[in-house]
């Protein structure tokens, strides 16, 4: 058991935590206030290959592992999880699925500008009774005269309306199975498309400088050469989509978490009351001790399901895991890191009022913890019937 990275992934890592450290951080509070996606940020970002780290090298990408990205994503979601949702998911939802399921023709068209980071890719699942119930979509796509013609709209679609968006991957009913459950296919939409539309961003608590709205579809057509991979398998699609999407949310809460601990254990040191650094009281040194085990679990959790995916065994369940566990482990931190700030904490001038703020979101996207704690436990009780047959068969 090794748990050294490798040069490149340590390279990635190292390479990230300095451009996030001198670009990302000293501009990450006023970003939060103009609720501006950092265009600028985004193209030095392209310029390293941090925006197709995991993409293959032939289509424009880095060629990184999943390890190296989730350590890089880490290190620029400790600057600003705004930052690092946008590169999360235009590499995990945007790009990931049209590398894995696309035809060389729409790996070429599609994902070549984006693998280099120069246009940014969405992918549209949720709606306004669709996201955890993926068969709840109500969006439909029919075929006619050779092009898809999809009505409907998403939710909540993040990357979806910004400059340099390219196009989004829309989830849609394209019919109903023999079971009674619909067919859903994923539809590759260029920005551009006539009869598809983009709303206004929204105003939120958190990821503030990254861009999430609505979109709509009114008689969109779309050549039936966008169907990514193959017509009704966009269900199987989702699913391995977000397994890895939620691991890379983990490692977002794992460098948000770190930045909270940061940011308690300078106000510890520097904070005095009662003619003493407050990191001399136990009290504080307490909290102190349990961020830090918690951040290093978070931490450990989301490279082990990196480190399955790589090497191409299952990892679901500790995808749903690291997710959960990283994602409340960052609200403790946030609301441990207020805590020890005290009145200053409060005041939106501190950065810990600011992670406080962006936190919850951790827990609801890409698969609230209710859903993944569902995965995990049926996870573990199919594991038990197996084991229980097995027992069986051998007596």
């Amino acid at each position: 058991m090794n748990f050294d990275p490798t040069t490149d992934q340590k390279r990635w890592r190292d390479l990230a935590r300095d451009f996030a450290e001198a670009v990302i951080r000293p501009r990450a509070a006023r970003l939060d206030k103009e609720q501006k996606l950092p265009y600028d940020v985004i193209a030095e970002m392209a310029g390293l290959g941090l925006m197709g780290l995991t993409l293959p090298e032939e289509y424009g990408g880095s060629g990184g592992d999943f390890v190296a990205y989730n350590l890089a994503l880490e290190e620029i979601s400790r600057a600003d999880t705004s930052v690092g949702i946008t590169m999360e998911a235009h590499i995990s939802l945007g790009c990931a699925p049209i590398a894995a399921f696309g035809t060389v023709e729409q790996k070429e068209q599609f994902l070549v500008p984006c693998a280099t980071g120069e246009k940014l890719w969405a992918f549209g699942l949720t709606e306004e009774h669709a996201g955890t119930d993926a068969g709840g979509t109500r969006t439909t796509a029919e075929l006619a005269d050779g092009a898809w013609v999809i009505n409907g709209s998403k939710k909540w679609i993040t990357n979806g309306g910004t400059d340099i968006t390219a196009g989004v991957t829309a989830m849609c009913r394209t019919g109903t199975r023999e079971n009674g459950k619909p067919e859903l296919t994923a539809i590759l939409v260029p920005q551009d498309t006539p009869g598809y539309t983009r709303g206004p961003g929204y105003e939120k608590t958190g990821w503030r400088a990254s861009d999430q709205r609505p979109l709509y579809f009114e008689d969109c057509r779309v050549p039936e050469a966008n169907v990514l991979g193959e017509r009704g398998a966009g269900f199987r699609q989702f699913l391995r989509t977000l397994d890895a999407g939620r691991v890379a949310v983990g490692a977002l809460s794992v460098g948000l978490a770190q930045a909270c601990l940061d940011e308690a254990l300078s106000r510890a040191r520097e904070r005095e009351q009662f003619g003493r650094a407050i990191a001399g009281f136990q009290a504080i040194q307490f909290k102190l001790a349990d961020m830090a085990m918690e951040v290093e679990l978070a931490r450990n959790m989301v490279l082990k399901a990196a480190w399955l995916k790589d090497r191409g065994r299952p990892f679901a369940r500790e995808a749903s895991m690291a997710k959960v566990f990283a994602s409340e482990t960052a609200k403790r931190a946030a609301d441990q890191a207020v805590q020890i700030w005290g009145g200053e904490g409060f005041m939106e001038t501190s950065a810990v009022a600011r992670y406080w703020r962006q936190v919850k979101i951790n827990e609801i996207g890409e698969g609230t913890s209710e859903i993944n704690r569902q995965i995990i436990a049926r996870s573990l009780l199919s594991e038990s019937a197996e084991a229980a047959k097995e027992r069986m068969v051998a007596q």
